[in-house]
């Protein structure tokens, strides 16, 4: 992975970055205005059913369809697997009619993932469009991550969206997800097809997550 060092234009690295608001930058980079947060978005597909991963054996781990699934319950586990580390918080902004009626549709499945019974994994399918799925969002809680649990819940995932008629299986993942998230949805049998930058809010700035929550990506607040 290339470092992130500012380059004058005649690519030389520069390391004398001024501080002034409203310097200017070579080409290819752009300004990320205080209390806002950028992501690289990576949107990958699937055409085919492919096959499953091996998986290890997890006599603990369960997969469970949870219908009509309530708001709260589903914040809770949403802001379980994916707050504290990698700023999910879209969901946790939705008024919570608005978020039942996405949840609780008719063309959009939850299952839970479970370890002796606790919900601890999350996996949504979002079959609104015809002939196609989402995977909306996929995830573990910390205590599950590497231990071949998200093969399992992807399996699971790929056997279900494959069940019903479709055409396309796909999804999009960001640089504030795990690291391996990309290399993981390639091996799955995902291929990549486009890439967006995203620039937006900053949750940790407006009460929706802490600002303990992601300290990898640094708050830069605007200023006072």
């Amino acid at each position: 992975m290339r470092d992130c060092l500012a380059l004058s234009a005649s690519g030389v690295e520069n390391h004398n970055i001024p501080r002034d608001q409203d310097m200017a930058f070579p080409d290819g980079f752009i300004d990320v205005p205080p209390g806002k947060i950028a992501a690289i978005i990576t949107y990958l597909e699937m055409l085919r059913p492919a096959a499953a991963r091996p998986a290890p054996a997890l006599p603990d781990i369960g997969l469970r369809h949870v219908e009509a699934p309530e708001a709260a319950w589903y914040r809770k586990l949403y802001a379980r697997v994916g707050a504290q580390d990698w700023l999910w918080s879209s969901r946790l902004e939705f008024p919570v009619l608005d978020l039942e009626a996405v949840i609780q549709h008719p063309g959009v499945q939850i299952y839970a993932l479970t370890e002796n019974g606790n919900d601890e994994g999350l996996l949504e399918l979002d079959f609104r469009v015809e002939g196609a799925c989402e995977l909306a969002f996929f995830g573990l809680t910390r205590g599950l991550i590497g231990r071949g649990a998200g093969r399992f819940l992807m399996n699971q995932a790929i056997a279900l969206a494959w069940a019903r008629p479709i055409q396309r299986f796909w999804l999009h993942t960001c640089t504030l997800d795990h690291p391996d998230a990309v290399g993981f949805y390639m091996r799955s049998g995902f291929t990549p097809f486009r890439r967006q930058i995203e620039i937006a809010d900053d949750p940790r700035l407006d009460g929706v997550l802490p600002e303990t929550a992601a300290p990898q990506m640094p708050i830069i607040r605007p200023p006072a």
